[in-house]
């Protein structure tokens, strides 16, 4: 089973919704972690979303990637979910194999009503969504390449 860690900024919104739809859509072809860098609170927002699909964070706490290196945790696979602004503060964390860069809107970055901070987080969550379906689509169906495909993409490297 291949391990794949996702990893932003806060680990509340973006890298959340990487792993829980990793889980949902290949459960059983990868172990599935999130972390970031300044662990903060989960996002209500994110949390409240993701219910709409079935899927309960409410529970979980966020993690630091510090610790998970601390901890000698290996990945096959390390999916980095910054958006462009935030690229040079996003983590960096070894991969085995790759490398991705994914990059989706910060959550905690919008402003507006509460409607249309949850409309512009619910189209940030159906792009992660899509995005991740289509990964394990073709990692499922043996083209690892064109899963891999899309971002930023390095062989074991950082970027």
């Amino acid at each position: 089973m291949k391990r794949i860690l996702a990893i932003c900024i806060h680990n509340s919104a973006r890298s959340q919704m990487v792993e829980e739809y990793l889980r949902a859509f290949g459960g059983d072809l990868f172990e599935v972690m999130s972390a970031g860098i300044e662990p903060g609170v989960l996002n209500p927002i994110v949390v409240e979303l993701l219910k709409e699909d079935g899927i309960d964070i409410s529970g979980k706490a966020t993690r630091s990637v510090f610790d998970l290196h601390a901890a000698g945790e290996r990945f096959d696979y390390v999916i980095a979910v910054c958006d462009a602004e935030a690229a040079e503060r996003c983590p960096i964390f070894p991969a085995e194999e790759a490398r991705l860069h994914w990059p989706f809107p910060d959550p905690s970055g919008l402003s507006g009503s509460p409607e249309e901070r949850r409309d512009a987080v619910r189209k940030i969550r159906d792009a992660i969504k899509e995005r991740v379906e289509q990964f394990v689509v073709r990692y499922r169906a043996g083209d690892v390449d064109g899963a891999l495909e899309g971002g930023n993409r390095g062989r074991g490297q950082s970027r």
